[in-house]
C-alpha cells in the first residue's frame, strides 16, 4: 500500500495513486499538479539524518576527508520545520556558489524500537519514502562534518510523494536510485552501497536511543552530486518508491 498526504479545497486528505495521478477518500481522481503535496508523515518526530553512507560518494570526496568506511554511522538531527513535500520550492541562498541535491532512501520507524537486534530491525518499519536532502557547501564547517546551516534549513529536505509500507519493499538493500537535473541524469546509484544497512542503523541507533513510530531516518546518498541554481527543476527516484520532484528558486 502507498499513502501520500495533500492539501485541496481547504483541506487535509490521504490520497493513493491513481492512473490520472492521485485519488482523494471521497473518490475524487486529481492530477498531480492540482492538491498541494505534503510530506507523507503526518506526525514527524525525530529526524535522523546520516551523512557518507555510501562507499562511492566517500571515495568522491576522499582528498577532504578524514572519515573511512570502518568508522561508526555519521549521525545528525533535523527538526520538522525542515520538510517539505513533492513539488515544493526550496531556496537557493543568493550568497550559495555550491548547492547540491542528495537523492536517499528514508526509512520511517512504525513501532517502538529500543536495543534491537539487526534480523530483527525490518519489523519495526512502517514504510520507505524518497528524500531530497540538500546540501549548501559553502556553509559546511568542514566537509565531513555537516553543521546546523547546511542541514536543518526550512524547506531544505524535500520528502514524498508517497508513503510505501514495508511489506511492498521485501529488501530495502536492492533499489536503485537517480537524479535528474532539469532531465539530464547526474546522480545514480544503489542501496546495495550503503556502508550500513537500514538494519544495522536500526540496531546501531535504537542501542542508544529509542526510536518511536513516527520517527524518520536519512540513509545517505551515492556519489553523483553536482551544482544546482535557481530555476532547476531536479527529481530525484527510488525504484519501487516513487519519483519525487522540487524546484530551487
Amino acid at each position: 500500500m502507498r499513502t501520500a498526504r495533500v492539501a485541496h479545497a481547504g483541506a487535509i486528505h490521504e490520497a493513493r495513486p491513481h492512473a490520472q495521478g492521485l485519488q482523494l477518500p471521497d473518490g475524487r481522481a486529481l492530477a498531480e499538479d492540482q492538491v498541494v503535496w505534503l510530506p507523507p508523515v503526518a506526525e514527524p518526530g525525530t529526524i535522523i539524518a546520516l551523512g557518507l553512507n555510501y562507499a562511492d560518494h566517500v571515495k568522491e570526496l576522499s582528498k577532504e576527508l578524514t572519515q573511512t568506511t570502518r568508522d561508526e554511522p555519521l549521525v545528525f538531527l533535523k527538526g520538522p520545520g525542515s520538510l517539505i513535500g513533492h513539488r515544493g520550492l526550496t531556496r537557493r541562498p543568493a550568497d550559495a556558489s555550491f548547492m547540491h541535491y542528495e537523492c536517499e532512501l528514508a526509512v520511517v520507524i512504525g513501532r517502538t524500537a529500543r536495543r534491537v537486534r539487526a534480523a530483527d530491525a525490518l519489523g519495526h518499519v512502517a514504510g520507505y519514502t524518497v528524500c531530497n536532502d540538500y546540501a549548501v557547501r559553502d556553509y559546511l564547517e568542514n566537509w565531513y562534518r555537516p553543521n546546523l546551516r547546511v542541514k536543518n534549513r526550512d524547506g531544505g529536505t524535500v520528502l514524498g510523494p508517497w508513503l510505501v509500507s514495508a511489506d511492498e519493499v521485501p529488501d530495502p538493500q536492492a533499489l536503485a536510485l537517480r537524479t535528474t537535473v532539469n532531465g539530464r541524469v547526474v546522480q545514480q546509484g544503489t542501496t546495495a552501497n550503503m556502508i550500513h544497512s537500514v538494519a544495522a542503523l536500526i540496531e546501531y541507533l535504537s542501542d542508544f536511543m529509542t526510536l518511536e513510530a513516527g520517527d524518520i531516518i536519512l540513509t545517505g546518498t551515492p556519489e553523483g552530486t553536482v551544482n544546482c541554481n535557481a530555476g532547476d527543476q531536479i527529481a530525484c527516484e527510488i525504484d519501487g518508491i516513487g519519483r519525487l520532484v522540487n524546484t530551487l528558486y
